[in-house]
This record gives structure tokens, sequence and C-alpha cells, in this order.
């Protein structure tokens, strides 16, 4: 096995789903806010919100020598609640060296990790990766003893993992990037019904071969599927190329009603949907997973560095961690990634009260109320003193909204002029935002921009009024 693999490797683990279905409602959640990155030095995350009314999060840490897992009741809470540690690799054998990317599901009323792992010692066996479970004996993941289940079986004893799970139309399948005997590429994907957690119910079909330029740079690799189920389709969203800033997320689409089974039910999307942003700062976005936040609104969890260039081998930089944002959708219902929104709190869309299918948009150095693209409407509520908060353009983290009465908006460096106070929404729905310096004024639609001014009518109060997507 060639060394090619200890890069590829270090994008291991998938995304699964317990969503909860219908779109959030477009008002302020009382949840507190995420922060990114929400974990450090934890890749190829998996969140998700159980039934249970947790979120759980698992991922790869730097050592690669451990499986773990938290929980929180919100999605902020991650950030500093408490982890245990499942399971470790094993003294000697196939099961001693590299965990990767573990993914927790709840399968027949059991909980199982999927993860994968190779042998210790040198050279090129530390990549001799495989998929393996682990079995947990109660009820509660995080104090039930875990135990290992096996080997994943597939039809190839060649390097396998990012291993996810899901149920469609009644029926569990499983998802997995594996390379093929005969096909020149380090992985490609592949789908299967499962007639137990480790052995599969039918022939795999092969979904995915890395062939496009953005697939193949540095490494020939498509893993990491993650599905998202809306709007009549599945979205499967994969990860891509060498594991340093090239890293991405490609899309494959399907019809519900289609023969999943089938390859040719299955469209890629011929150009990257989530890529490294230098105006961002997050460099090798990939490795995601969905779920949804308190207000049930879709959000997607993956990983991404805070730099560009790294010092030796990618798989031994420590600092990919785990990030979130809001994912949103175009006219035709499918899934529009933006950009990575940067570190900070994550950011909101705001929408005038009377013009919900329009946004608060960056447009040159002023703001308009225009319709995208997804980067220009996103702002992020920066605190300040007094409980205050500054609107930060995330595409443009080095200034802040700043309102003046009788005077078009600006974007200046924070001060007194951006700080806002984000109270109930004057309308009756959303939020709105009043000076800190003029409590009397409000920022209000005026035309097709925005100003400050006071809020004495309905007409004012309802110009007065955002809601959050």
């Amino acid at each position: 096995m060639s060394a090619t693999y200890s890069r590829r490797a270090v994008t291991a683990g998938l995304a699964t789903l317990p969503f909860a279905g219908a779109l959030a409602a477009r008002t302020a959640s009382s949840a507190p806010m995420p922060s990114n990155p929400l974990v450090r030095q934890r890749a190829d995350a998996q969140v998700f919100r159980h039934s249970d009314g947790f979120y759980y999060l698992t991922g790869s840490v730097p050592e690669y020598d451990r499986l773990v897992l938290r929980r929180s009741r919100t999605l902020a809470g991650l950030a500093t609640a408490p982890e245990a540690v499942l399971w470790r690799h094993l003294s000697s054998g196939p099961l001693s060296g590299f965990i990767w990317a573990p993914e927790l599901h709840l399968i027949d009323g059991r909980w199982i990790m999927y993860f994968a792992a190779g042998p210790s010692g040198g050279g090129e066996d530390v990549f001799r990766i495989r998929t393996y479970a682990v079995v947990c004996d109660g009820a509660d993941p995080m104090t039930g003893k875990w135990s290992l289940l096996g080997q994943l079986q597939t039809p190839w004893d060649t390097f396998n993992l990012d291993s996810t799970s899901f149920v469609h139309r009644g029926k569990r399948y499983l998802c997995w990037a594996q390379r093929e005997p005969g096909i020149e590429t380090n992985s490609n994907l592949y789908l299967a019904p499962l007639a137990t957690p480790l052995t599969l119910a039918a022939k795999p079909v092969r979904l995915s071969v890395p062939t496009l330029d953005w697939e193949i740079q540095g490494f020939k690799v498509n893993e990491a599927p993650a599905l998202l189920e809306r709007n009549g389709r599945l979205f499967m969203t994969y990860s891509a190329s060498a594991t340093d800033s090239r890293y991405c997320l490609g899309l494959l689409t399907c019809d519900a009603g289609a023969d999943i089974m089938a390859a040719s039910s299955w469209t890629k999307s011929p150009v990257p949907v989530f890529t490294t942003s230098a105006e961002t700062k997050v460099f090798g976005p990939g490795h995601n997973s969905f779920t949804v936040d308190e207000a049930g609104r879709d959000v997607m969890i993956y990983h991404g560095r805070d730099y560009d260039k790294i010092t030796g081998d990618p798989l031994f930089d420590p600092n990919r961690h785990t990030r979130v944002q809001r994912l949103y959708y175009g006219a035709d219902g499918t899934p529009d990634f933006g950009i990575p929104v940067g570190n900070g709190p994550v950011p909101d869309r705001l929408s005038p009260l009377g013009s919900p299918a329009s946004y608060v948009a960056l447009v040159g150095d002023s703001l308009r109320i225009a319709r995208g693209p997804i980067a220009a409407t996103q702002f992020r509520a920066m605190p300040g003193s007094g409980g205050t908060i500054a609107l930060q353009p995330i595409t443009r983290p080095d200034v802040c909204v700043s309102a003046q009465p009788g005077a078009p908006l600006s974007l200046t460096v924070a001060g007194r002029a951006s700080a806002f106070h984000r109270v109930a929404g004057l309308g009756g729905a959303g939020v709105s935002f009043r000076s800190a310096v003029h409590p009397a004024a409000y920022l209000r639609v005026v035309g097709d921009g925005l100003a400050l001014g006071p809020a004495r009518t309905p007409a004012d109060r309802r110009a007065a009024t955002f809601l959050l997507t």
C-alpha cells in the first residue's frame, strides 16, 4: 500500500442525519449563539440532535488513538461539554495504530460507532486502514461500556473508511469510501443496503469516482459522504482532493423516489459546492455532517483550518477545528452552502419583514436590500459592552455597520456608532436593532437601502423589523 494514503486518510468520517424535518422558523432562537470554531482540534466531526434532546459530537482527535463523545442540550454547549473516552486503540494488531473519523448511530436499538483503524509500526502498514465498529452495552452512550463489534465486510480487502448509515423508505443503508482494485484512485464512494451493522445485504453500487479537476488535486479522492434529504431529493455531500487547502466538498443529487441503488439515479455537481475562503480565513473545509439548530434550521458541521500554510504532513497538523454554519436553499430547492463563515458567532441573514425573500446585503462598500449571493448577506452579531452588538459582514471582518441619524449606513471599525441593542421585533415578529447612541432610533429599511430613524408609526415599526435566517 502506498504512502499516498497518509494524506488521504486524514479526512475520514461521515455524516449521519437524525434530521428534524421542517425548515426552521425565521425568528430568533432563545438558545445561545454558537461561535466558530465550535470545538478546537476535533476533525471529521459528526454532530446530531437525538430524540433525547441532546446534541452529540464525535470526531478525530489529533493523537488518533481513541474514540470520544460529548453531548450538550445546545449546539453552543458542545464547545465546553465534558468529553468521554469510549474506546482506545489496542496495544497490538490491526487496531493498534491510527483511529480515524468515528461516527455514531443508533441501529436496531443499539448504539454503534463506526471508525477506521490500522496497525501500529512503521512504513506503509500504518495505512492499512479498514472500517470497524464498537457497540455500547446500554442505553446511554456516554456511560455505557463499549466493546469491539467487528470489521465491516466489503467485497475487497482494501483501504476503506468513512462509513455512514441512513434509513431511506424503511431500509437502512451504508455509504463509505474505498479503493477498488483496478481503479487508479485513492478512494471512490460506494452504497449498499445493510443486513447487519457490519454486513451488506446486496452488492454495492459505485456512486462516484474522482475524475474532475477539483477532485484530484494532490490525491484522487472521493470520501466522507453525508446525506441530507430535503425538497423531494437526496443530497449527498462528499470530500475531495488532498487534505490541505485544496480539500473541498462535492455534491451528488438523487430524486427521493428514484432507485438509489442505481448509479444513474445520482447526478454529480460539475463544480465544488464548498471551498477554501481566503476572505474569511477558513482553509480546506470538508468532512461534514448535517443537523438542525435549536430553532429547527438546517446547519452544517465541518472542519477547517485557520491558516493556509502547513509545516510537514497535513496528517500531523492538529488544527482542523469543528465548525458550524447555517444551510440555505436556492429557488429550486438545492442547498446553497455559501462560503465558510470564519471565526466568531454564527452569522444570520436579515430579511425585511415586508420582503422576506430579500436580505440586507453588502454591495461594494454600501448596504442595500438585495437577493444574494449568500456570502454578501451574512452578518455576525459581535458582542460589545452593556449587552450591545455590532453587525459585521463575514467578508469584511475588519469593519462593522455604522449608523448616524439622517445619513446612509456606512462601514467603519467598531465604535460607538456601530453599537446596537437587539430587541424583539417592533413589527410583531423577528428582531429590531436600536441604536445604543441614539436610543429613539432604529435600523430601518428605506427604499432599497437602510438608515437610522425613529419608529413612531406602524409603518416605521414594520420597516425596523427583520427576520433572522
